[in-house]
């Protein structure tokens, strides 16, 4: 081999340990630390070099997870060792029944000196259960569990998801390995899919789960590369030395699954020693507390016995092993019949259609509504009135309509059409329209109608409006029903003992009601722009405007040539703003606030001094300490503004969590990208430097 051979041959062999190292990290630890584009740049790099030595490629390769060429079917894998399935178990006392059978079997074979059971407590994933098999390290097969003992070779598309390591790392990798584990999507990458394929025209799927097993099993690998798969281990089949002897490194359930994590596999997180019962209760009520807020669907938590050998000595009963159990949430879809769609008119006018279902209990609860979003949506998910549908819940998520089950029509449903079923807004009987280009039928009333009176005092005294506090929804509902408030105005008239005749509110409630109304008489100038409701004008627009006019009277004077003037200020919010302010009855509610007593104070400019002062800064996914709202405040104080899109203007973007499309456009464009610690040592800064605002 000539020296500029070697030189390219150890040139490969660094790009592929580096783009595994920053698989493994991105993937398996969730701790990336080369930004997107470095990481395009390795990849561009491995390409060209194995496009000029098409003979040092190999199937380890990170190259080669873009998919091989489409298999005419898929073959047939036995397993070395069965895969099981689990017993499930709905209540406490199945649980309990479950932990006394275990102790009473270990207390007889002698192994139970702590007098309690020992278990790990891990997630049981709503994904699709997979075999990996390693030998000498290396990823030679892949299949699905089948029927526990012969499942699909699907090692061409496994090979495709980046959180499966091609190749094991460490001193201790055996002969053979045999990983069990679940391949999924998060529920954040399954939206975004499913909106790339609505955008294409292509079909969407129902749900991650759905979504997981079809990509998992396209005959195309170059279609599952394309896929957001991730997959994560929570057990193993065979494992042998090189003497094909069978061999376990530990003799504890949790330390195997510690030992796979440290041979660079993802390991099922979540996961909790617990003692008896009461442990595994535990466990199960605190994650079915924060099931909701997963980045993926979990349908219950399962429990193992932790000592190996306890397993051993409890064994087997059919297909399932004694030493384990599924411990089953309650279901979050179901089926049921949806027997009318009826509309709800919000703040801004907008006619939500809602499915009225019959009773169905799904994630918990009796579910007797679900939303269906809009009219738009009801056509594409083809949803007919009549329909057997399935319906999701999880957590405290509002119920939608997945879509129907069209194999249970009967030719009796309905077809729904909004302009024929609701030609003029059924709370109010006015005129309802639908603009071009938009998907929403509003209401064309305003305030006269009184579901949008309701839903824009309430807005208005939200915590980022005028912060009423004890002035609720159903106190609002009461005052706008009897007819006493028509306009936010109304408010400021209230007095205590007229209050104290409503229901559930007694005199000191009132009192304290009737101060709070009085301490938002002098609210920033920006929070009263926002009560108003005014269409497109969230937080951050409310504070430019108020920043670059300073007065009320001056935005209600605005052109629009004007108002485009103002940062962030486009012409769709700028004839928004300019529409509500031409209506006779919106300028009477801003001159009845003011004969109330109501007068907004202006808010400063930021000075050049300030940390921030000029920057634009966008916020992405959670942050580990700060709210989204403490964050903006955070650096509207410093002088800084908050947007809500990406581009070559923003200064930096902050990403936590569940970071989503805008780190990705961040890294497109060469955004700096911050944590939460970054923020911090910004806003502490004399003044930061960056791109300009």
């Amino acid at each position: 081999m000539s020296p500029a051979a070697g030189d390219a041959r150890q040139r490969l062999s660094a790009l592929r340990e580096q783009i595994a190292e920053h698989n493994r990290r991105y993937y398996v630890e969730d701790a990336p630390t080369v930004s997107d584009a470095e990481y395009d740049r390795l990849m561009a790099d491995l390409l060209e070099l194995e496009a000029a030595h098409p003979e040092w490629v190999t199937a380890d390769s990170p190259s080669q997870r873009v998919g091989a060429a489409p298999l005419d079917a898929f073959g047939t894998v036995r397993h070395a060792v069965r895969m099981l399935s689990l017993g499930n178990a709905f209540e406490p006392q199945d649980i309990e029944a479950f932990d006394e059978r275990v102790a009473g079997t270990l207390r007889e074979a002698g192994l139970l000196p702590q007098g309690v059971v020992e278990y790990v407590a891990e997630y049981k994933f709503d994904g699709v259960a997979v075999s990996l098999r390693y030998e000498d390290g290396r990823l030679v097969l892949a299949a699905t569990r089948g029927d526990g003992q012969v499942g699909e070779d699907i090692t061409a598309n496994a090979r495709t998801l980046r959180s499966v390591p091609l190749r094991l790392r460490g001193p201790d990798v055996p002969a053979v390995l045999e990983v069990r584990g679940e391949v999924l999507m998060t529920r954040a990458d399954f939206d975004r899919m499913n909106q790339a394929q609505a955008a294409h025209g292509d079909k969407t799927f129902v749900n991650p789960r759905n979504a997981a097993a079809g990509s998992l099993r396209q005959l195309d690998p170059r279609i599952t590369a394309t896929r957001p798969l991730r997959f994560f281990a929570y057990g193993w089949g065979q494992v042998l030395d090189e003497a094909g002897r069978e061999v376990l490194p530990h003799g504890r359930h949790g330390a195997m699954l510690d030992w796979l994590g440290a041979l660079g596999l993802p390991v099922s997180p979540g996961r909790r020693p617990c003692r008896g019962a009461a442990g595994l209760l535990a466990f199960y009520a605190d994650i079915g507390a924060a099931r909701a807020t997963l980045p993926y669907d979990i349908d219950g938590v399962v429990y193992k016995v932790d000592d190996l050998k306890s397993q051993e000595v409890l064994g087997f009963v059919a297909r399932a092993p004694r030493f384990a159990i599924a411990h089953k949430f309650p279901a979050q879809e179901e089926t049921t019949r949806l027997e009318g769609i009826d509309v709800q008119v919000g703040r801004t006018g907008a006619l939500t259609p809602v499915g009225r279902l019959r009773p169905v209990f799904v994630g918990g609860v009796t579910v007797t509504n679900a939303t269906l979003h809009n009219e738009d949506e009801i056509r594409r998910k083809d949803v007919r009135i009549g329909d057997m549908v399935v319906v999701r819940r999880a957590g405290d998520v509002i119920p939608e309509i997945v879509g129907p089950v069209e194999a249970l029509r009967t030719g009796a449903e309905v077809v729904f059409d909004m302009g024929t079923m609701y030609p003029a807004c059924p709370v109010c009987g006015s005129a309802v329209e639908r603009p071009e280009g938009e998907a929403i039928t509003r209401c064309t009333a305003g305030l006269f109608c009184p579901a949008q009176r309701k839903q824009t005092l309430w807005y208005a005294a939200s915590r980022k409006a005028l912060d009423i506090e004890g002035l609720g929804d159903k106190l609002i509902e009461q005052l706008v029903d009897s007819g006493r408030v028509h306009t936010l105005a109304d408010l400021y008239s209230l007095g205590e003992l007229e209050l104290s005749t409503y229901p559930r509110m007694g005199l000191k409630s009132a009192a304290n009601l009737v101060e709070a109304i009085g301490q938002s008489r002098r609210p920033p100038l920006s929070r009263l722009l926002y009560a108003l409701g005014i269409r497109h004008v969230g937080e951050t627009t409310a504070r430019d405007l108020a920043r670059h006019f300073g007065s009320i009277d001056a935005i209600v004077a605005a052109s629009e040539d004007e108002l485009l003037v103002v940062p962030e200020v486009g012409p769709v919010v700028a004839a928004s703003i300019r529409r509500f302010f031409s209506e006779a009855h919106n300028r009477e509610v801003i001159a009845d606030l003011r004969a109330a007593g109501v007068e907004p104070v202006a808010e400063a400019v930021p000075v050049g001094e300030k940390p921030l002062a000029g920057k634009t800064v966008v916020l992405t996914g959670t942050l580990p300490s700060l709210s989204r709202d403490e964050a903006t405040r955070m650096i509207l104080a410093a002088g800084g503004k908050v947007s809500g899109s990406v581009s070559r203007k923003t200064a930096w973007v902050v990403a936590g969590d569940e970071a989503g499309s805008k780190l990705a456009k961040a890294a497109e464009l060469g955004v700096p990208i911050l944590d939460e610690d970054g923020l911090k040592a910004l806003l502490s800064a004399p003044r930061a430097g960056g791109p300009p605002a």
